[in-house]
């Protein structure tokens, strides 16, 4: 048999610099439900196991969230450290662990050697969830030395699989190194806030605690969570739709000045300067309005039909740009003392969702209906030319009712934000709060209920190869 010769052609690039997840996927490794027991650090941890973990975390977190919402409207309000519990399961164990999972599945490992065990990360999985676990633990119990050695595992979690990223990212920038600034400032962000959340659990500078937490908080969410996605969605999005952006000069500008206005924007959070803010608002806006611009241009000269991966990534800019105004409009409001609209708890808690709920977990369902179908048949089926199909059933499945999907997550996320404005006309016992409250619940768990059906229905699909081959398995045990 005449061995074919090795290619030394180039992988395609995107026009952030990575290969397309089209052209090459890693192959996903599920952990097996055979009766051979397996010890933990020896099984295959893929990427996708950071994602559907993840996605777990996020729903844990959802229906806290939901305990939380309601005992506010009450006027009962849960205990603050349920509400610790609650961000950091959804900031740590759901967004933070999907993205750097997504960003293990978009740059895959070097095709020499064992892909099995090149992608398998089996100690940075285990010691980001059991260290996320300790956390919560140390908020429950009161302790915050526990939650500071915990931390410190999931910080170290965190940095292995950066290391991971970046030696793969080398090979690809080795050529051009324009866009590594932009993905190094967004992995320092959550190092970075991820050392002030370290500061305050020791207790190292009780003077600044203030100062620390508005750092914590806002180098990870800004920092790193909305550059990251906007730099993901900066490749998925042209792949999805099969062309470049129609600009490449706009994308630039945006990718410049959103990382620069949330650097300022945390710098006037830190000195308590409310015009700072302002500017990093204008910059922010500008920068969005610019790359909303670019990605309509760019939706309006393709082909594509539309998809729930495009759909969810397109709604979710919307509603950056939109928390964006919100910012600079809370901002404006501060500036007179006393305000001239009351801002309380349920205020903030509407703001913050607009960017929790209508930006990241769109761009998050967005994103997984692009990966998981892609991942998922790559694993299961080796044949590129029969895996197609069967990439297409998957495909098919997640892009049911996604537009009663959408809706319902859109509408509910805006129910938020119309429930905290009718506190200003109405009391909290008013049957209208109630109304808006549970309307606004009941949209937000329909499109979170749709997503996880459609997920369930993705992983329990499989080829008809593997149907056949296991049901002649069945049928030979019974005959044995």
């Amino acid at each position: 048999m005449r061995r074919r010769p090795p290619s030394h052609t180039s992988p395609k690039r995107s026009v952030m610099g990575w290969q397309s997840a089209t052209d090459k996927v890693p192959r996903i490794i599920f952990i097996s439900s055979s009766g051979n027991s397996t010890p933990m650090f020896t099984r295959p941890y893929p990427p996708l196991s950071f994602c559907f973990t993840g996605l777990g975390w996020l729903v844990l977190s959802s229906i806290l969230g939901l305990a939380i919402l309601v005992g506010l409207v009450r006027g009962t309000p849960l205990p603050s450290w349920v509400r610790m519990l609650h961000v950091h399961a959804v900031l740590v164990g759901g967004v933070a662990q999907i993205i750097l999972g997504g960003f293990l599945l978009l740059i895959s490992p070097s095709s020499s050697g064992n892909r099995k065990d090149a992608d398998s990360h089996p100690i940075s999985f285990w010691a980001m969830n059991s260290g996320l676990v300790g956390m919560l633990m140390g908020f429950w119990l009161h302790q915050d030395n526990i939650v500071a050695v915990a931390g410190l595992v999931v910080m170290a979690a965190c940095c292995s699989v950066i290391y991971t990223l970046w030696n793969r990212a080398r090979r690809i920038w080795t050529s051009s190194l324009s866009q590594a600034w932009y993905y190094a400032l967004a992995l320092l962000g959550l190092v970075g806030g991820s050392a002030c959340g370290e500061v305050l659990a020791f207790g190292l500078m009780p003077e600044s605690a203030g100062y620390v937490r508005l750092a914590h908080i806002h180098l990870v969410v800004l920092g790193f969570v909305v550059l990251a996605i906007m730099g993901m969605m900066h490749h998925i999005l042209p792949t999805i739709w099969s062309r470049p952006f129609v600009s490449s000069t706009l994308a630039q500008a945006a990718i410049v000045l959103m990382p620069l206005g949330v650097a300022v924007l945390i710098g006037g959070f830190l000195n308590s300067s409310v015009p700072v803010e302002m500017v990093a608002g204008a910059m922010l806006f500008t920068g969005g309005i610019l790359w909303i611009g670019n990605l309509l241009g760019t939706w309006r000269a393709s082909t594509h039909t539309g998809s729930a991966a495009s759909d969810h990534l397109l709604v979710s800019t919307f509603f950056l740009l939109f928390t964006i105004i919100l910012g600079v409009l809370v901002g404006a409001n501060s500036l007179s003392n006393p305000p001239r609209l009351p801002y309380g708890t349920l205020h903030l808690v509407a703001y913050t969702h607009m960017t929790f709920v209508g930006f990241i977990v769109n761009a998050i369902m967005g994103a997984c209906s692009y990966f998981i179908p892609i991942a998922l048949a790559a694993d299961r089926v080796p044949n590129t030319k029969k895996r197609a199909p069967y990439r297409d059933q998957l495909n098919t499945i997640m892009n049911r009712w996604s537009t009663l999907q959408i809706a319902a997550l859109s509408l509910g996320t805006m129910g938020l934000g119309l429930l905290a404005a009718l506190t200003w006309n109405v009391p909290l016992t008013s049957i209208y709060i109630h109304i808006a409250t549970w309307t606004s619940l009941g949209l937000l768990m329909t499109g979170l209920v749709l997503f996880s059906v459609k997920l369930t229905s993705v992983v329990a699909k499989k080829p008809d190869t593997l149907r056949t081959a296991q049901t002649s398995t069945d049928e030979l045990k019974l005959t044995a």
